[in-house]
């Protein structure tokens, strides 16, 4: 897969690469650039995607209405681009976006893709947020027998200790280079410091964006 870049960086390729069918459109999925979830659908043409290049938020091309849409004019639920990748046979766009209000879904849904069969699910995203999303159910449904509702029921001192447990074990699978303890341990650390997070209401997406802020 190669990538576009917009405004807010340099352009990598001529637009002139990317196939459009019959209708000259291309798909175009919007992704989150924090957590990877898929927030929607929708097509784009030349002009749009030109348009979105230039101003470094999503346009889109309706195909009922037969006119270019800026995402968000009126809702104020805008889409500031952060990189766009395009497939191997050029012919479907993948937009990384940074979703204003997070919502992109009409219905006011944070993603368009939220149903299962008949019912309504959270979208899925990347492995850490789908963990913290249950730790957080935990934190608000308590289960009696569940390990995550004991630790955040013994709060900072149990949490806390637990940490402190879990980084020294995964020093010391580090002295052993032990590749499969050390797997092991991180994600016992990661884990228990996902349940710091939920103990404190901090969101996950807040430490992700001061990741973000450090791979520049």
């Amino acid at each position: 897969m190669s990538s576009i870049e917009t405004k807010s960086f340099s352009q990598a390729i001529p637009i002139e690469k990317i196939r459009y069918n019959e209708q000259g459109l291309v798909p175009a999925i919007a992704q989150d650039y924090l957590d990877g979830t898929v927030l929607m659908m929708a097509w784009m043409n030349a002009e749009s995607l030109q348009k979105t290049l230039e101003t470094g938020e999503t346009w889109y091309w309706s195909r009922s209405r037969h006119e270019l849409w800026h995402k968000g004019a009126t809702s104020e639920h805008i889409q500031k681009v952060k990189s766009i990748r395009y497939d191997c046979d050029s012919d479907a766009l993948l937009i990384s976006i940074e979703q204003v209000g997070d919502i992109a879904c009409h219905t006011g849904e944070r993603s368009c893709f939220h149903q299962v069969d008949t019912t309504k699910s959270a979208p899925p995203a990347d492995t850490l947020s789908e963990v913290f999303r249950v730790i957080c159910d935990r934190r608000d449904h308590p289960l009696e027998e569940s390990y995550t509702c004991k630790l955040l029921a013994g709060g900072d001192n149990k949490i806390l200790k637990k940490i402190g447990e879990e980084a020294a074990e995964v020093v010391m699978a580090c002295k052993d280079h032990d590749s499969n303890a050390i797997a092991s341990e991180v994600a016992d650390l990661f884990y228990h410091t996902l349940v710091a997070l939920a103990a404190h209401q901090v969101d996950l997406r807040d430490v992700y964006r001061q990741l973000q802020q450090r791979r520049r």
